[in-house]
This record gives C-alpha cells, sequence and structure tokens, in this order.
C-alpha cells in the first residue's frame, strides 16, 4: 500500500527483470486475487504467467480438466472468453506449450519465479507486449 492507502502492487520482479506489472483487474486475477501474477512472500503460488485466452486454449484447457471458462459464482468467477488476461499455473502452461495449445503471455506480467519452469527464449516467442 502507498501512502493514499492504494495497492501498488508486489515488490516482485517480471521475467524482464522489471517490477511486475498488473495483468487483470477484470476479471480479478492472480492467486491472491489482486491482479498480479504474484508468487507472495513466501513464494508459494504458483499463478505466474500471465496469458491472453483465445477459444483454442480455453478448449484444450477444459479438454484436461482445467475448466476456465465455465462461469463458477459460488468462487465469484464469471468464466473466462477470448481475450480475457488470466493468470494462470506455469505448469499448465508448459503443458499447453507441450500440446501446441500455448497462449499468448505477457512478459510484463509474468512473474521472474516462472524461469524455474519455463525458459525465457520460449516464453519471447508467445509474447504480446515486446516491441
Amino acid at each position: 500500500m502507498n501512502e493514499q492507502g492504494r495497492f501498488e502492487g508486489p515488490a516482485e520482479f517480471n521475467v524482464l527483470g522489471e517490477p511486475l506489472q498488473p495483468c487483470s483487474s477484470d476479471p480479478l486475477t492472480g492467486f491472491f486475487r489482486t491482479g498480479y501474477c504474484a508468487a507472495g512472500p513466501d513464494s508459494a503460488a504458483v499463478h505466474l504467467v500471465c496469458i491472453e485466452a483465445s477459444d483454442a486454449f480455453l478448449r484444450y484447457s477444459q479438454s484436461v480438466g482445467n475448466d476456465l471458462s465455465t462461469p463458477r459464482p459460488e468462487f465469484g468467477f464469471k468464466g473466462l472468453v477470448a481475450g480475457n488476461r488470466w493468470c494462470l499455473v506455469a505448469q499448465r502452461w508448459w503443458q499447453a506449450y507441450e500440446a501446441k495449445e500455448a497462449p499468448r503471455v505477457f512478459l510484463r506480467a509474468t512473474n521472474q519465479k516462472v524461469l524455474g519452469f519455463i525458459p525465457l527464449e520460449i516464453l519471447k516467442t508467445y509474447a504480446r507486449d515486446l516491441n
């Protein structure tokens, strides 16, 4: 929190070594539902890859048991649609990559902790936010 009481984001870094940028506030994402793909103070959270959902990825994800498109109102989750940004579990992104179904990523909002699972050069080939 800053002096005005606003959340400025975690003191964590993205895969480019810069301060971690927000992934999405609508839908509100991240393990801690702060909009950031934050690992947290104990580095326990693994929802670290900021993706852009596509219809193909959502179908694939559902087919392997990770249904991200069906609303779950009991959890305040309205379901993802193509174009939504979302913090995805790093291992789930890798699973999709191996199946040739990986979604695009936003590197500036993807936590550097994923580099223990996914090589940066691979992530860069799926980047939506590199010039």
